[in-house]
């Protein structure tokens, strides 16, 4: 079974960006801080709806304009195989541009070219060949 999970947008003002989002009733209720990655998740939805239907905030702290569509990062659902949807999918011609190496995700682009994201529902799967020689194909 797959689940909708997520859409990301990547903001510059997290706190305009919140405060937007509270005029129509949506909520912040999650938040992490990466700093390896040097960004900020912020998990944002309607009260009585976490995890049914989730707005994803990125916020990258080195300043970046985002031009051509940028701002938007992508849609994610979660799976119940994460191998063995990845098989389906490279099975069917597509591409998978970031493959789940780590038994948890993976990145597929629409032939729009819009980003999915694949994550594991439930615990990770243990690490399995040749996922986990796989080299990331393209932007994911």
């Amino acid at each position: 079974m797959t689940k909708y999970l997520h859409t990301m947008i990547r903001v510059n003002d997290p706190a305009a960006t919140i405060a937007f989002f509270a005029l129509i009733g949506v909520k912040e209720f999650r938040r992490y801080d990466n700093a390896p990655g040097r960004h900020t998740l912020i998990f944002l939805a309607v009260p009585g709806e976490e995890g049914v239907a989730e707005v994803e905030l990125t916020h990258n702290w080195d300043p970046e304009d985002y031009t051509g569509g940028r701002n938007f990062g992508h849609l994610a659902y979660g799976v119940e195989d994460i191998y063995a949807t990845c098989q389906r999918l490279a099975d069917a011609g597509v591409t998978i541009n970031r493959p789940p190496r780590d038994g948890r995700m993976a990145f597929i682009r629409t032939p729009d070219g819009i980003s999915v994201e694949l994550l594991q529902t439930g615990d990770a799967l243990a690490v399995r060949e040749p996922w986990a020689s796989m080299v990331n194909v393209g932007v994911w």
